[in-house]
């Protein structure tokens, strides 16, 4: 069962990387940094936004409208991270089976 540990927190690990560069990507879009109408940006952020779609439909689901501000990346992250801390204190519980 330690592989399955180890698995989950590899998965959780790909994930946050993800979002790490799909936020701070946001960011220099939003910051006129980058266009995403060159092809190469273009395709790297629109891949990311479909990787992270089913994450963040649903939080957007249940979260209020905000004009400018989408709060679901936030959500997200810190949801994974507590998730992380989780799997982390309660790594026993894999390596008892």
């Amino acid at each position: 069962m330690v592989s399955l540990f180890q698995a989950l927190m590899l998965i959780l690990n790909v994930v946050w990387f993800i979002m790490i560069a799909h936020i701070v990507m946001s960011w220099l879009i939003s910051f006129n940094v980058l266009n995403t109408r060159q092809p190469m940006v273009g395709q790297v952020w629109y891949g990311l936004n479909r990787v992270l779609k089913p994450i963040y439909a649903p939080i957007r689901r249940f979260l209020p409208q905000t004009p400018g501000i989408d709060f679901a990346p936030l959500v997200a992250f810190i949801a994974l991270i507590l998730l992380q801390s989780a799997l982390l204190r309660n790594q026993e519980l894999f390596a008892g089976y």
